[in-house]
């Protein structure tokens, strides 16, 4: 759940040590907190003393809907540690793991839709094959299909998939991000065995079990000859050196007679 996605950072920095810097640790705390318990939730910080215009920050985290609790918490602190190094003194920065969605901003973002496209990625193609891709499209509808949920799960047969939205959207705002982000992935990965497309505030993935496994044996048997290839040449030059090893014994022999 913890394997890295995407991630991005604001230009603009924060001076260490000032109010604003507060805030992002105190903010950083409360989602790893808040993760123990939830999927999501969205906080805003601003210590008192200070003019919130100039240092309020706001940040959400969204785990995958089918994550435990403690899996959920683990995600966001890895987040949220992955955060800043990759993003030190960033006044804004976004993350998405395999388990969950972490973002922070000094200007609001809760409720705002945004559909462009963030990451995509594309397995290899299988070629045309109707019952493929039929089956594809099939559980591309069933996780798209209108069911007032922000996580869903399944497919068809052996073609299966997740989607999911940032639960800061209504429900129709997500279902309008899942149709876009299912027509991108249609488009885009094509006949592909496996595709992922990432918005800014949902993704739809799929893999078909039956090819990707197909893929993941060939490689298995690839490393094997590999394997077995790279054992026979060391197995060669063991009993090439132990022969002239033994060879030059003899001729030691002989030359000293």
């Amino acid at each position: 759940t913890t394997s890295l996605i995407y991630g991005g950072c604001s230009q603009a920095r924060f001076t260490p040590g000032t109010p604003y810097e507060l805030n992002v640790n105190s903010l950083f705390t409360s989602l790893v907190n808040s993760a123990s318990v939830s999927n999501f939730n969205n906080f805003s910080v601003s210590p008192s003393g200070y003019a919130q215009s100039n240092n309020l920050v706001y940040g959400l985290f969204q785990c995958e809907g089918d994550l435990s609790n403690s899996d959920c918490k683990t995600c966001v602190a890895s987040s949220v540690s992955q955060l800043r190094t990759i993003c030190p003194q960033a006044i804004g920065g976004i993350i998405q793991l395999e388990g969950c969605f972490v973002k922070y901003d000094n200007t609001s973002f809760f409720g705002v839709e945004d559909v462009s496209v963030v990451s995509k990625r594309c397995g290899p193609s299988i070629g045309y094959n109707s019952d493929s891709l039929n089956r594809r499209d099939a559980a591309l509808a069933y996780l798209t299909a209108s069911n007032g949920q922000y996580f869903r799960g399944g497919g068809s047969g052996s073609v299966q998939g997740v989607a999911q939205c940032v639960q800061d959207l209504s429900v129709s705002e997500c279902q309008d991000c899942l149709t876009e982000a299912s027509g991108r992935l249609r488009s885009e990965c094509e006949t592909s065995s496996w595709g992922d497309m990432f918005l800014g505030k949902c993704y739809v993935r799929y893999v078909d079990r039956d090819h990707h496994s197909r893929a993941h044996a060939a490689g298995d048997e690839d490393v094997d000859k590999t394997l077995a290839l790279t054992i026979g040449v060391i197995t060669g030059v063991i009993l090439l050196i132990v022969f002239l090893s033994s060879l030059g014994k003899m001729c030691d022999k002989k030359g000293g007679k």
